[in-house]
Formats: structure tokens, C-alpha cells, sequence
């Protein structure tokens, strides 16, 4: 799989600063950004910064991954509910996967997700890790 620069520089307030939009319409929090609110249909919204700390709502355990997080495997796929409100999917970090448990208090953390060889891009986003 190759990485679309132009995707990952799209992407860059949500995956570097962990940032929603409020909508000035209704105040709903909208993660990832969109040009339209999704509860009101409005256009107009405010950046958020989201806080780092939530809890695990749902996660599995992969073990036959694609081939760019082979060194991985097996890894942890979570979603995690963060105290925003807002629900992330992301990968659990320096975590054995057996003793993930939902409701289990995690906090991301940015680092480094995944490299394209051919292209050079380096992406970077958040894990969670255990609190």
C-alpha cells in the first residue's frame, strides 16, 4: 500500500495536533474535521484541541496483518472513547495483548504509524498506551 502525501497533509490537524472542529451551529464536536456538520448541516465550526486520555470501548487482536505492519503482528486495533467525547480508532502501544480489557484507561501518544520505502513518506498519528 502506498501513502497518498497529499492524504496525510489533508490530514494534518487531526493526525499531528489531535484537533476536532465545534460546529457554531449546534456545538457539536465533529472528529475528523468535515465541511459539514453532521447533526446540523452547518458550514461553519472552531478548532478544538481534544484531550489525549480516554478508555478502551472496543478492540481485537490482529494477527494476520497487511504486509506494512507485518514486524508488528500481533498488535492490538482499538477504539478508543476519549473524554471529549470523541471515539478514535487507533493501535495500542506497549501493551501485551492479552491484558487489553475494556474500559481499560489508555492515553495517546504521537509516534511514528508507518513508512512508504518507494515514496519515503513517513506517517505519523497516535497510539494509545496503558495509563
Amino acid at each position: 500500500m502506498s501513502l497518498n502525501p497529499a492524504r496525510v497533509a489533508r490530514e494534518f490537524p487531526a493526525r499531528y495536533r489531535l484537533e476536532a472542529t465545534v460546529c457554531q451551529g449546534c456545538g457539536a464536536v465533529v472528529f475528523p474535521a468535515r465541511l459539514v456538520c453532521p447533526t446540523c448541516r452547518g458550514r461553519h465550526f472552531t478548532p478544538k484541541p481534544l484531550q489525549p486520555e480516554g478508555t478502551v470501548s472496543t478492540f481485537t487482536v490482529i494477527h494476520v496483518p497487511p504486509a506494512e505492519f507485518k514486524l508488528d503482528a500481533p498488535y492490538v486495533l482499538a477504539i478508543v472513547h476519549l473524554a471529549d467525547g470523541v471515539r478514535i480508532t487507533c493501535q495500542l502501544a506497549d501493551v501485551d495483548p492479552a491484558t487489553v480489557k475494556t474500559g481499560m484507561p489508555v492515553r495517546l501518544e504521537f509516534r511514528r504509524v508507518q513508512q512508504d520505502g518507494a515514496a519515503g513518506v513517513i506517517a505519523y498519528g497516535h497510539k494509545a498506551v496503558p495509563v
